[in-house]
């Protein structure tokens, strides 16, 4: 009866969003604000009710009910629990009920503890987030049913994708989830903000942590995926331009313009029509990559929908709601008042001038994505779009963004002047003019774009903590701090890319037993190939050592077999040093005997993924500075 439960508590959740959607929007009719008071808590339990449909579909997988079919087709009762758990999600129908449910949740979160608007806007916000709870609610009810009984139980499960069974399903897909939810929230501030003409810097103040907590999310998300697709995959790269890699990071690059600016709306009163307009750009990016992945329309290892119908309901729900917000802005963007003036030459013209790069890149990425699978639907030839657009595109415009935002934080708000700014710049680009230096004259020939990627990470890091310099360390508020933090950690990640792309050494070779070969500053010697069995995978394990003249480093990639499903796969062998990592991958024999291996020597790869987890700490302590300086002036008003 579990499922029979989770499906009746889906039915009824729909219900309640049906409910909220109606009563909000009779409440913001003049003389029914009564209808008003039942918001609030049916939001509340519609958002319990999702949670306890996603914990009974999480507890069918737990307990193996192969009589439900999303169970049996996509677990097995061999499976380790931790796969079985994580498995709940690992698939088209049980990712989607966790989509829904995170919604359910905050919009139950922002019924409870939003108190920072008027009645009116929190009224239209939570009635937004409910008619987007409702489109999906309809996809999951009649398109997607994760609770389907099978007519005849199976005797066991087909198994969950092996490229999926990793600790990373139980971290990656639920972050990025929870971002794109919280970027659907900052879209519903907005919509409630437009119905109800209150788009000033209240509703920016109350909507900031809901795009700081989506950002931070999406983050540390694609940060996990990254070093997942690296190690899991056996190809070497960290970021392939893949079509699914790019549904995340498009929603990363317009929730980064929409922070800005939403930050400068809260503190500064400006850029009102442009933060509006970019809630709904962010939020219609997360629809976008929802539909990427969970249409059908791509085949991937995160691609899980292969029913086309399901593409169009979704496609639907995406031109419904943008459509209508977009219809919305263009009706009410006249009554959006104009916000404080400020110079170009200001600390909000730099963020400004940022949010037209970071808008830029991600219509090149968003074209580059899709161009594809619009020219394969009208002609039904296939085209591929890979890193050299990407890279010869995007990249120039991701270093003139680094290279203002290095500049940014050293300018004052409303005006400032550009000989007083180089003053203040001074320092790093003396040192960016250094690392230049040096460059040519040691290091080897490098492309141009690594190269100016490496020493603009100097004088951004420089530049990052230039806004420390003066301060008293202890009186510095925790929102600096995690500027700070967050801009060092953009300039450390650029480092870790350009090493990666400039110093990288790669060796592809057939060794036979007791031969050594070399890559980059390590000797390989291949010592032994040998069968070895898992919980439910059998492998060939090679036996590698590898020295540089110091302590020997054993390391053992594997070559996997899945029986359920049947599967090969390549597991990466890593040895982390504080300068790179060497990486090795196990191929297969030829007819002479010999081992094709894959030896990959990464100077500082590591601190691209270094610098995403100080992106997202960056981004955790600005958003604590702010939640304790607002509880700290309520504290006062209330005492006062």
């Amino acid at each position: 009866m579990i499922a029979e439960g989770g499906l009746a508590a889906l039915w009824f959740a729909a219900a309640l969003s049906l409910l909220q959607l109606i009563m909000g929007a009779v409440a913001l009719t003049p003389g029914r604000e009564e209808a008003g008071a039942i918001v609030r808590p049916v939001a509340i339990v519609q958002g319990l009710l999702t949670l306890a449909a996603f914990g009974a579909l999480i507890w069918l997988f737990v307990t193996s009910d192969m009589s439900v079919k999303l169970v049996a087709a996509n677990s097995n009762s061999m499976k380790p629990l931790l796969y079985k758990f994580a498995g709940t999600w690992g698939n088209h129908e049980g990712s989607m009920l966790m989509w829904v449910t995170i919604l359910g949740m905050a919009g139950a979160a922002v019924a409870i503890f939003e108190h920072r608007v008027s009645e009116r806007m929190l009224l239209a916000t939570l009635a937004a987030q409910a008619a987007i709870g409702l489109g999906f609610f309809a996809f999951l009810l009649f398109s997607s049913n994760p609770f389907e009984r099978l007519p005849i139980p199976a005797a066991d499960g087909q198994g969950l994708n092996p490229l999926l069974q990793d600790p990373g399903l139980a971290f990656h897909p639920p972050t990025l989830y929870l971002g794109y939810v919280g970027l659907s929230v900052a879209f519903s501030f907005a919509v409630g903000a437009l119905v109800t003409r209150e788009v000033d810097a209240a509703f920016a103040r109350a909507m900031r942590p809901w795009v700081l907590g989506a950002w931070i999310l999406l983050t540390l998300g694609i940060t996990a995926g990254s070093y997942w697709a690296y190690y899991e995959l056996g190809w070497g790269g960290w970021w392939f331009w893949d079509p699914v890699e790019n549904a995340s990071l498009m929603p990363w690059l317009a929730a980064t313009a929409l922070l800005h600016s939403v930050t400068v709306l809260a503190t500064r009163d400006s850029l009102r029509a442009w933060t509006v307009m970019l809630a709904v750009v962010a939020f219609s990016m997360s629809m976008v990559g929802t539909f990427l992945v969970r249409s059908g329309i791509l085949t991937s290892v995160h691609a899980f929908a292969v029913d086309p119908e399901r593409g169009s309901f979704i496609l639907a729900l995406l031109a419904l709601y943008i459509g209508g917000a977009l219809a919305l802005f263009a009706l009410r963007v006249s009554t959006v008042k104009e916000g404080a003036q400020f110079e170009a030459v200001s600390r909000e013209g730099a963020l400004v001038v940022n949010n037209l790069l970071l808008t830029a890149i991600l219509g090149i990425v968003f074209v580059g994505t899709l161009y594809p699978l619009f020219v394969e639907a009208a002609s039904g030839e296939k085209l591929s779009v890979g890193p050299p657009y990407f890279n010869s595109a995007a990249g120039p415009l991701a270093l003139l963004l680094v290279a203002i935002m290095a500049a940014g934080p050293l300018m004052r708000w409303r005006r400032d002047r550009i000989g007083v700014v180089l003053d203040r710049m001074a320092i790093p680009i003396l040192a960016t003019a250094a690392v230049l230096l040096l460059i040519v004259l040691i290091a080897p020939p490098i492309g141009v774009l690594p190269l100016l990627g490496l020493i603009l990470a100097v004088g951004v890091g420089i530049g990052s903590v230039a806004p420390l310099w003066g301060r008293n360390l202890r009186r510095t508020p925790m929102f600096t701090w995690g500027m700070v933090i967050a801009h060092l950690g953009i300039a450390v990640s650029l480092a870790g890319m350009a090493c990666e792309s400039a110093f990288t050494k790669e060796t592809l070779v057939a060794a036979r037993i007791g031969e050594t070969k070399q890559v980059g500053p390590y000797q390989v010697r291949l010592d032994a190939v040998e069968p070895v069995a898992g919980p439910n995978w059998t492998a060939l394990e090679a036996t590698l050592t590898a020295s540089n003249g110091g302590a020997p480093i054993v390391l053992k990639p594997q070559a996997r077999s899945w029986p359920n499903p049947p599967t090969d796969t390549s597991e990466s062998a890593i040895a982390t040093r504080w300068n790179g990592q060497l990486y090795t991958v196990i191929g297969k024999e030829d007819e002479q005997g010999r081992w094709q291996l894959r030896l990959w020597w990464k100077p500082f790869v590591t601190l691209i993924w270094l610098g995403g987890a100080m992106v997202a700490f960056g981004g955790a302590l600005s958003m604590l500075g702010r939640l304790r300086r607002e509880r700290l002036y309520r504290d006062r008003i209330a005492y006062a």
